[in-house]
Parts: structure tokens; sequence; C-alpha cells
């Protein structure tokens, strides 16, 4: 009950705040507008994240009070520095809502929450061998500072690997924001397998499993009224925050790196291919928009964008939940599965391409992604 109860509070936070999030972007112009990849039929509120980051204080204050965090797997510390992370995603994602800013200028934000996370004690110290035991990534530690009775350590491997690890979450569903729901419902989905794993009798860590539920029930609460037609969307704040939570789930669960590959393997992989794609073959900044991620290309094989929200749940759910039954290089062959199926996806969009990809200019696009869920109508860019 201990587990269940901060989940059950983080949920209701978000049915509860979020309305007034709405009110309050409204009021203050806050909206993603129609237009270029933004396909919507309407001006819709942003700051969802800001919606969900109260849902997950209050989650996380239940928890705190319920006795269920801190726990053996997640000090105090911990807790503090996932708190302080997602308040700088969620300021950082508001202020770039309000003024639009340019990617260079966007990327601090997940930095300074990935810096904060690393210095609570959060890293990737071994990843598991699916061929057999550990490769361990703190073998050089350096002591930086004793506070409060503990040691702040500087494990230049393992910290560094961490900064990749948490910023590529971070801009995957940064980058997956493109339809209502989509994000929201994804995260969901993780972190309940996170929750799952973490309840398992081999690895039983019941406070990451409330940790996890807790996202899940703060996610979940908002995606009542972010599912299509959303009545309002993420924002950059939230958006980032989905990836970044999920991937921290992913290590304090005990580098359980495979497991959110599996529930992110779509977007993960298709993210990397149009990031490629951008750079190397048409030689423009990543952050250009366009029609060529691969949620858009299942609407050009004539998927609705409902369904085409639904079959990523299918797929996040079903590759996550194989993590429960699988072994290390059983989950290495349903990474390979993964890849295999959006190499089949994009090899049909291409061949029933119905027009050259849209790319984003001027003030609905300038380059960047936004954090804006976008209603897609189609592959068609005007209703």
């Amino acid at each position: 009950m201990n587990q269940i109860l901060p989940a059950i509070a983080a949920f209701a936070a978000a049915v509860a705040v979020t309305p007034l999030v709405r009110r309050f972007a409204r009021q203050r112009g806050i909206f993603g507008y129609p237009g270029g990849r933004r396909q919507h039929e309407k001006p819709t509120p942003l700051w969802g994240g800001v919606a969900i980051f109260a849902a997950l204080a209050v989650g996380l204050g239940v928890a705190w009070v319920a006795g269920a965090l801190p726990g053996s797997h997640i000090p105090a510390k911990h807790v503090w520095g996932i708190v302080i992370a997602a308040a700088l995603l969620v300021t950082g994602g508001a202020l770039d809502d309000r003024f639009d800013f340019r990617p260079c200028q966007q990327i601090i934000w997940p930095l300074l929450a990935v810096i904060a996370v690393i210095v609570s004690g959060i890293g990737i110290d071994f990843v598991t061998n699916p061929f057999g035991g550990q490769l361990y990534l703190d073998r050089w530690q350096w002591t930086v500072l004793w506070w409060d009775g503990l040691p702040y350590k500087l494990t230049f491997v393992a910290d560094v690997f961490t900064v990749v690890w948490l910023m590529t979450m971070t801009y995957t569903t940064k980058f997956l924001d493109g339809l209502d729901g989509l994000v929201a419902g994804v995260a969901v989905i993780g972190a309940v397998v996170v929750a799952c794993v973490s309840a398992l009798q081999d690895v039983t860590q019941p406070d990451t499993a409330t940790l996890a539920l807790v996202v899940a029930g703060a996610f979940a609460g908002f995606l009542i009224f972010n599912f299509s037609p959303a009545s309002i969307f993420l924002g950059e704040g939230g958006s980032t925050l989905a990836g970044f939570l999920l991937g921290t789930l992913a290590i304090i669960s005990g580098g359980k790196i495979a497991t959110t590959l599996l529930v992110l393997g779509l977007p993960l992989f298709d993210a990397v291919l149009v990031v490629l794609r951008r750079v190397l073959l048409l030689h423009r900044s990543p952050f250009v928009g366009d029609r060529t991620h691969l949620h858009f290309r299942l609407q050009d094989l004539g998927l609705t964008p409902r369904q085409t929200v639904l079959f990523y749940y299918l797929c996040a759910a079903a590759f996550g939940t194989s993590t429960l039954v699988l072994s290390g290089q059983q989950k290495l062959a349903a990474i390979g599965l993964v890849v295999s199926l959006i190499v089949i996806i994009l090899a049909a969009a291409l061949g029933r391409r119905r027009q050259p990809p849209f790319v984003a200019t001027g003030e609905a696009g300038r380059g960047n992604i936004k954090g804006t869920d976008q209603n897609s109508v189609g592959p068609g860019l005007n209703k």
C-alpha cells in the first residue's frame, strides 16, 4: 500500500492541477500555434510539464511521509537530486515555451539537470554484458568532497556515460513529441515496466518501484487532458522530462539500460536515423523539423494519428514487458527486432511517399523541434 498510495496521489494531483495550469497558460498567451509541422486545429496551451512536475512533487511528498522513500536503493540525496533536476528541466522548458529559445540555448537546461543528478550520486557504475558478466565503469574514482557524512565522488568514465545516456533519453522523447498523447502514454508504459522489473523477486527494489509508479501516476493523470484531441500540450519541459525520468529510473533500478532501450526502442532508433539523415545527407542542423520521423511515416502509410499513437503504445508495452522474461542475449535479439521493424516501416513508407518531407521554416519551426504535441491530420500539410 505504501507503494500504491504515492502513485494515486500523483495521479490525483495531475488531474487537479492540469486544468489550472491550462487556464494559467491561456491567460499568459502560452500557446502552441498551428502551422508548419504543427497540424492541430487551434492554438493549444503549453506548460504541461509544470502540471506533471507539481504532481510528481506531491507523489514524492506522500511517499516520503509514508516511509516508502527514501529507501535502501534511493537515498535522500538521490530524491533531492531528481527533484532539482526535474525543476530545472521544467523551468527551462517553460521559459522556452514563452521566449522560443534557439537549440544552443535549449540544451543548457537538460545539461544542468544531468549535472544535478550526477552531483547527487546517481550514475551508471556498470552495465550488464549480454554475453555474461558486467562491465564496470567506476574503477577510477576521486572524492571531491564530503557532505553530511557522505562522499561525493567524480568517476570520469561512469559520469561521461551517464551524461550521454540521459541526454539521449531526454532528446528521444523531445523528438518523439509529435502527436497528442504519444510521449505521455509511452512515459506511463515505461515507468510501469520499470516498476514491474523492480518488484521481481530477484531484484526486490520497493523504493525504486515506488518512484517509478509515482512517475507513471503523474503522466497518467496528465494524459487524460493530453490524449487526442489534446486540450493542453506537454511543452518543452514536459517532453524532455519524460525521457529524462525514464533514463534516470533505468540507472536507479540497477542499470536496466536494455529495458529502457526496448520501451523506447522505436523512438530512439528513429531519432538516431533522423539526426544522421539531417546531418550527413542534408548537411543541416539536426534540430530543423521535418516529416521524416517514424510517426509521420506511419501516417503516410494510411494510419490515423490515434492509430499511430496506439501502435507506439503497443510496441512499447510488448517490448517492455518482454524484459520480464528475456535473458541478456534474448534482450539483445529483441533490440535487433526493434531496429528491423523500423527499417521495414521506413522502406514501406518510402515506397508510398506522397510528398517530399516538410522542412520547418519561419516562426512555426525555426530549426527547433519544440516539445508541443502536434495533432497531425495525415500526410497533408493543410486541413
